[in-house]
């Protein structure tokens, strides 16, 4: 597992300032479906090795899914860039922490991207249903930081 560039306990004392915020919801059905036509390719495309053994271990693992796929959305959304060029859905991480909060850890290309913004945390909540999963991520950047 990746560690965050931030956690949510080193940002307790920093000032932080919102620059953008995204949100986004999926249809657990459809996240099924495409589990069934494409099996593993899609799930490894999409998802963490972390990730994938997160949901696989709980009951409702399609809705798991579902909500790891919605805040990955949310955050290109944010980021303003959705899914393109060299990004890869693997290249944003969303692990829950030891309190069972979601914890977001960028690489790669969204990274690169990420730290451009200067975003500093992404803080995302995930909530969802049998046929539903909805994601909002909201980006922090240090309030005093120099220009």
């Amino acid at each position: 597992m990746r560690k965050p560039a931030v956690s949510s306990r080193e940002l307790k004392g920093r000032e932080m300032q919102i620059v953008a915020h995204g949100i986004d919801l999926v249809d657990c059905p459809r996240i099924e479906q495409m589990v069934q036509r494409h099996g593993e390719r899609f799930l490894k495309r999409v998802f963490t090795d972390t990730e994938r053994a997160y949901a696989k271990a709980n009951r409702n693992e399609i809705e798991k899914l579902a909500g790891r796929f919605a805040a990955k959305e949310a955050i290109l959304k944010l980021m303003g860039t959705g899914w393109r060029g060299k990004i890869s859905w693997t290249d944003i991480e969303v692990v829950n922490n030891a309190a069972g909060q979601p914890e977001v850890t960028l690489s790669g290309e969204v990274k690169t991207i990420a730290d451009g913004l200067r975003i500093r945390h992404i803080s995302v909540s995930i909530t969802h249903t049998a046929n539903f999963a909805i994601a909002s991520a909201v980006a922090l950047t240090q309030a005093n930081e120099d220009e």
